[in-house]
């Protein structure tokens, strides 16, 4: 295959529903274009379901009773894009240098198809060459063996299974280091520890069937269209017995506005719609802390009022008194709080805050729903906090219909937290490790992602094995990044397609293909089942079936048992072999390591539904210090973490529904009515003239984070678009050059990149 060219960019409004023929459309695109064969057309029969596979995008949860066609228009794309039968074979990498790869973009480097072997960069020539794989095994191993284990860093990507994860990280630890940084350290580990330090659990604590007991959900922040389609199902149910959804986001995303159900024949045959939201508030990105401190400070007014007036409550005093702390200080920042200040933060009026604010406050089960539009942000944290302190203000913590609901990305990021992917130490039970399998784990707290970028960038980082991902393309600060990473004594890639960061070799530099979930995984024990974790903390199996890429592929598994063979010491206490032979033995062993989490883990895998792994605060068990929900007063309105100024405007990355992260399936995004390219900005009409700009004008944007640091992203078409005023969107990961690695939200680390501080620079 050669580099594809983009057709020529075509940007006009988009008047259709999400779902509906469009995404019909879509498919019928995608599935010729990948050249996919019968095949994939009877995987896509068993994606999400029982005995089936677990799709490969998103970890948005399975239900129990599923649907004839159990994907969306995304999972259909990811499940083609596995399965094409496009080759990046030996002989490509003989006809194309590194140097000149790196002038493709995104897309071309992955449509090229599956890796199909291992492959070792050869200096002399700047290609990649194919090797065998225990030729590939040694090297890593008799490289990194004597290196300060201080100075490695073991990345994995959310689609890596249960059974893997916990691999690579007990490998991690044996080997000497807790350096294990994942894609949920760019995206939720703002909930983590916000949620974590407000109910005692660092997950949500809602399950699928709230869905049908809710009366109301507050969204904020995610873009359910493009990155969790299936769950439009849930919400047009509960739009159909009438629940309330009030919806926060910058952006008007279509998935939140209108929904046709594919497969509802009569909405299709008539061109029927539901429309989801109620409300649709168009926030300032940052501004989120402002809504939610308006619609708290109505309802103490209200409160306040009725208590004096002898009626009812608004806030569920018996909740707050049983099981709360620190309402006291939380109520008086409500108090204190100017009205000025939350209208000119949230940038929304004061009345329609008041309409969410009475809605909420007569609702009895209340849903919040959240994504990245509110973790990435420098005050991400709080603004994580300050939707429990939604929740906690009605009692809507721990009963059924309630709770929060953060909507987690790749398909197993929960997942590998559970079983040990995580540089915190207070996060894994390493003193039973240590007795499990006879070793000193280490108790000093690991790298994360930021402290990794940091590392690489100053040299401290000598070493990074990527099990998946596309990490130097996803993480801020990508010019020092990459200029860096060529200074690496060894980079080892695990993936299933080639990216950007496989075109930045180190000194000593391999490829290793894998196994895709949905291709059949055949050990000498025979075939293989893997597991997940979904956003609502369910365990569900997944079995492939399709025929592998490639002969010559390995399971992550068998990849990362031959490198902890290469890598560790003999171990009378684990065989990594059997392992490999038999992934039930390393159920056993995660059992084990986790017994309340997981017990009588390999008779549970294919529980329709999944089996969920229990959350206490749920129950109203709150594993806090206090032994209670946390209220937490907020530091401000802002969760920008930088002053707004003259020309200054806080630029949100986005996704479009054309990619899933960094994988980039095509140049369409059909609900912005962009067609064509990437290289788009979003822009309000007012601050396009006031700017003095025109529509299709060619700009630059350049950081403004005062650091003195230069960071330039050039050929931006600009584009009226209705978003707030002050605001800018544009794509990422191509936007990533503008943010510092410094931008991050306080205490997670998260890169802040709903809020990137940039002006713009007229061409």
């Amino acid at each position: 295959m050669v580099k594809q060219k983009s057709d020529a960019p075509e940007i006009e409004p988009f008047e259709g529903p999400a779902g509906g023929w469009g995404s019909v459309r879509s498919l019928a695109e995608i599935l010729p274009r990948e050249r996919v064969g019968p095949e994939a057309l009877r995987e896509l029969v068993r994606q999400n379901k029982p005995d089936g596979f677990q799709c490969v995008s998103c970890a948005w949860p399975k239900p129990k009773h599923h649907h004839p066609a159990e994907f969306c228009e995304e999972g259909a794309k990811a499940t083609a894009w596995e399965l094409t039968s496009y080759r990046t074979t030996p002989d490509f990498f003989q006809q194309h240098t590194l140097t000149e790869l790196r002038d493709w973009k995104d897309y071309d480097l992955e449509q090229n198809g599956r890796l199909t072997h291992p492959m070792r960069y050869d200096a002399a020539t700047d290609k990649y060459v194919a090797c065998s794989w225990d030729e590939a095994f040694a090297e890593i191993g008799a490289t990194l063996r004597p290196m300060d284990p201080k100075s490695v860093v073991f990345y994995s990507s959310g689609r890596t299974s249960l059974e893997a994860s916990y691999m690579y990280g007990l490998m991690a630890r044996m080997y000497g280091n807790q350096n294990l940084p994942d894609s949920s350290n760019m995206c939720h580990e703002s909930t983590s520890v916000g949620l974590k330090a407000a109910i005692g659990v660092p997950v949500g604590t809602t399950r699928l069937e709230d869905f049908e007991t809710c009366d109301m959900i507050l969204f904020f922040g995610q873009n359910v269209g493009s990155n969790a389609p299936r769950m439009l199902h849930d919400l047009r149910s509960c739009r159909k017995r009438g629940v309330e959804i009030v919806t926060f986001n910058p952006l008007k995303e279509r998935g939140l506005e209108r929904f046709t159900d594919p497969q509802n024949p009569i909405e299709m045959a008539t061109l029927g719609e539901t429309n989801i939201s109620t409300q649709y508030h168009q926030v300032k990105a940052g501004g989120d802390l402002a809504a939610m401190m308006g619609i708290a400070k109505f309802l103490v007014e209200w409160h306040d009022a009725a208590i004096a007036a002898g009626q009812p409550p608004v806030l569920d005093t018996t909740f707050i008194a049983e099981h709360t702390h620190g309402f006291d200080a939380f109520v008086a920042s409500v108090r204190a709080a100017d009205w000025d200040a939350i209208v000119q933060e949230s940038g929304l009026p004061k009345a329609e805050l008041e309409e969410s604010a009475r809605l909420y406050a007569k609702a009895k089960a209340v849903l919040a729903i959240y994504g990245m539009g509110l973790t990435q942000h420098v005050k991400g944290v709080e603004n994580v906090r300050m939707v429990v302190n939604l929740l906690l203000m009605r009692g809507n913590i721990g009963k059924p219909g309630a709770g929060p609901t953060p909507v987690r990305g790749h398909s197993n990021v929960q997942g590998q937290r559970t079983v040990g992917i995580t540089e915190k130490t207070e996060l894994v039970p390493v003193e039973r490790l240590e007795k499990q399998y006879g070793f000193t784990a280490p108790r000093e707290k690991g790298l994360n992602t930021v402290e990794a970028c940091r590392g690489v960038i100053d040299g401290s980082v000598k070493a990074f094995v990527a099990l998946g991902g596309n990490f130097l393309r996803a993480v801020p600060e990508t010019e020092p990044m990459e200029a860096a990473w060529t200074k690496l004594d060894v980079s080892v890639q695990i993936a299933t397609k080639l990216n950007r960061n496989h075109l930045f070799p180190g000194k000593v530099t391999y490829l290793l293909p894998c196994l895709g979930r949905i291709e059949s995984d055949v050990q000498a024990s025979g075939p293989q089942i893997v597991t997940v974790e979904d956003s609502t903390s369910c365990i569900h199996a997944s079995r492939g079936k399709a025929h592998p890429a490639s002969d010559h592929l390995l399971s992550e598994p068998a990849i990362v048992g031959a490198l902890a063979k290469q890598l560790l010491p003999p171990n009378p206490k684990i065989d990594w072999d059997a392992w490999v032979a038999d992934y039930a033995l390393i159920r056993d062993a995660i059992e084990e390591t986790y017994p309340k989490i997981f017990p009588d883990f390999n008779n549970k895998l294919f529980k329709p539904g999944g089996y969920w792994k229990g959350n206490k605060a749920s129950e109203r068990i709150w594993l806090t210090e206090s032994g209670k929900a946390e209220f937490l007063a907020p530091s401000g309105l802002c969760a920008t973490g930088f002053d707004d100024a003259e020309g200054r405007f806080r630029l949100m990355t986005l996704r479009s529904n054309d990619q899933f992260n960094t994988t980039i399936y095509g140049y369409h995004d059909r609900f912005r009515g962009v067609k064509g390219t990437r290289d788009v900005l979003f822009i309000h009409t007012e601050d396009m003239t006031a700017a003095g700009l025109s529509d299709g004008q060619i700009v630059a944007l350049e950081s403004d984070a005062g650091d003195g640091i230069t960071r330039r992203r050039d050929g931006l078409i600009v584009t009226p678009y209705d978003i707030p005023r002050g605001c800018l969107g544009a794509y990422y990961p191509e936007c990533n050059v503008l943010m510092p690695v410094e931008h991050y939200a306080e205490e997670s680390f998260v890169p802040a990149a709903k809020s990137v501080p940039v002006k713009i620079v007229a061409g």
